[in-house]
């Protein structure tokens, strides 16, 4: 990862701190499946203030893939139906239907069992992570390729923040929406009789360590959340921006848990420091100029102090972790997905193979 300045530990010192031991517990919780991934790509970097776009992310003009979009109607959902009573329609419109993009690489064989990546506020960061697939699933170097995986970028419910459906889907801490994905989403992938046409036999992987998510701001957030309460499902997160915050609805019935919503990650209840490791692979970000409070004492809404507790943490309960901080940068800042996404894709599928 020579783009980045690492201020990274040992390999001595993460396998102190416990990474043999998660590992074992992942392994136990898997099955016969098992990762040794190394300490490669773990810690602490940073990045900026000048940027430029890592070649992998660009068309290079290799072999495309194909890509299926559907719409799923809120009200067929068993989820989010739309009409949950902490919303406030009237103020903040919630989607009739949401859409749902598929994007199957030209390496994919049809009736493999594919990994996928979850794509929160889809199409998101689609159109970056289709070019990653395009050109490092063919990469002859090991070091640098990714596994043949299938990206879904599912849109979210509509609007932002509290009294909102994406705040709804996002910010609650439960695993309601890794409930909807697993549940919902992913079936209806698998239906879908114009990926059906074009793959009779076309497979997701069960394996949980096969399926990440990504997201920025509350999707990262959400991307934390869906691997912390279901990481029997979903095992890789990518958290841009991530929206550690008191951003849960005040009405919540999760609220009587997590009374400050994601904050609870880093402070408060201390939830990452007091429970135990789970199996899980986590990458975070956070802009220099990430969102502020207009009163930098109000702590509860500050994400850069947020986004660099939930990392420091991670790394002190020795989970594979890495952290990126961006100078000069702002919330969700395209500049840093262009020079920073394919290592973090890279890093994220590292030590996966295909059972």
């Amino acid at each position: 990862m020579s783009r980045i300045r690492s201020h990274t530990k040992t390999l001595s010192q993460l396998l102190s701190a416990g990474i043999l031991g998660l590992f074992a517990i992942a392994a136990n919780a898997a099955g016969p499946y098992a990762e040794n991934p190394g300490a490669d790509g773990d810690g602490s970097f940073t990045i900026g203030p000048e940027y430029k776009i890592d070649p992998d992310l660009t068309d290079k003009g290799n072999p495309k893939g194909k890509s299926f979009t559907f719409s799923m109607a809120l009200a067929d959902s068993k989820v989010f139906p739309g009409n949950d009573k902490t919303l406030d329609p009237a103020k903040k419109p919630v989607r009739k239907e949401r859409k749902i993009t598929v994007y199957i690489p030209a390496s994919y064989k049809d009736g493999t069992k594919a990994p996928l990546l979850i794509i929160h506020d889809g199409p998101g960061q689609l159109s970056l992570v289709r070019n990653a697939l395009d050109n490092l699933t063919i990469s002859k170097d090991p070091k640098r390729a990714l596994p043949t995986f299938v990206a879904i970028a599912v849109e979210n419910g509509g609007n932002d923040g509290k009294k909102s459906e994406r705040g709804l889907e996002y910010d609650t801490m439960s695993d309601r929406l890794a409930r909807f994905v697993h549940d919902e989403v992913l079936p209806a992938v698998l239906r879908n009789a114009d990926i059906k046409a074009a793959y009779p036999h076309f497979a997701l992987t069960e394996n949980p360590w096969g399926r990440g998510v990504i997201g920025c701001s509350s999707g990262g957030a959400a991307a934390l959340t869906m691997g912390w309460f279901r990481p029997d499902w979903f095992r890789r997160v990518i958290a841009y921006s991530g929206t550690f915050v008191d951003q849960q609805d005040d009405d919540a019935p999760e609220e009587a848990k997590y009374p400050l919503g994601a904050w609870e990650y880093h402070s408060g209840m201390k939830l990452i420091a007091n429970s135990e490791p789970k199996p899980l692979r986590i990458f975070t970000h956070v802009s220099e100029k990430d969102i502020r409070p207009n009163d930098a004492e109000e702590t509860h809404h500050n994400w850069p102090m947020a986004g660099q507790r939930t990392a420091a943490a991670l790394k002190a309960k020795g989970y594979h972790h890495r952290f990126v901080f961006s100078k000069a940068t702002g919330h969700c800042d395209r500049r840093v997905f262009e020079q920073t996404l394919a290592d973090t894709l890279v890093w994220l599928w590292r030590g996966y193979h295909a059972e």
